[in-house]
């Protein structure tokens, strides 16, 4: 079975930074650039990428369009982009601009009837499925605000309209280096056999991508641990050899 690693770049202000469990004032800028971080994820190996618009989370529309532009243009990398979509309009502009698949969580529980005519019209494999989660319930609007819909109702909703492709964040693990939620996603994917989960926060060396592989996961979006130094791009050249 496949597994995917992909490195996350999450921008504000068209910087590459990072957050700890989706706290705006808990921020770290780690690259000015985010093309020369892409151009290295691209030269170790690397297919794909998830561009998130933490700006445009958190204001509900799109926000760092142009990074998406450039990284699409000056890159080979399949580009999964999220952030603040919140129409057809967006969405179009989000393809238009190079991405292969759009990131959607908020909008898939908030609109469900529009995302469903999303899905029918982009097709479901155009779509990567956002279940950010806290305590098992989905949070919306960049973590910012919770919800009481649990994840296994959440899933449910999204098989029924073919939308298979999910990445699942446990958000107090997120940015935490403190290990994925294995469990969490095992549990998952026994419930839901055709989910195409993909695991996301926590992961902080190189044994977590194994263990979360071993799960059935399809793949792992890593961020933290990369940039901290605790999974060097040797090491994922070499899993993915």
């Amino acid at each position: 079975m496949s597994f995917e690693i992909i490195p996350a770049i999450d921008l504000i202000d068209g910087q590459a930074v990072r957050l700890s469990q989706g706290d705006y004032t808990q921020k770290k800028v780690y690259a000015n650039d985010p093309l020369e971080m892409a151009l290295r994820f691209e030269d170790a190996g690397i297919r794909r990428l998830h561009l998130v618009d933490l700006d445009g989370a958190k204001a509900g529309s799109l926000k760092n369009l142009p990074v998406l532009e450039r990284l699409a243009k000056q890159t080979k990398l399949q580009i999964d982009f999220g952030g603040g979509i919140a129409c057809r309009d967006d969405l179009q502009s989000v393809f238009d601009a190079g991405a292969e698949m759009a990131a959607i969580g908020s909008l898939a529980l908030k609109q469900s009837e529009l995302f469903a005519e999303f899905v029918l019209e982009f097709g479901a494999e155009k779509i990567f499925t956002g279940a950010d989660v806290r305590n098992e319930l989905i949070a919306v609007k960049g973590w910012t605000e919770n919800t009481s819909m649990h994840i296994d109702s959440f899933i449910r909703q999204l098989l029924e309209i073919g939308v298979t492709k999910v990445f699942c964040t446990d958000i107090q693990r997120d940015g935490m280096l403190s290990g994925p939620s294995t469990d969490l996603y095992k549990r998952l994917l026994e419930e839901f056999p055709k989910l195409k989960l993909t695991a996301s926060g926590g992961v902080s060396c190189m044994d977590d991508l194994h263990k979360l592989k071993a799960t059935g996961c399809s793949g792992a979006i890593i961020g933290k641990a990369y940039y901290e130094g605790k999974i060097s791009l040797k090491e994922l050249q070499t899993f993915n050899a």
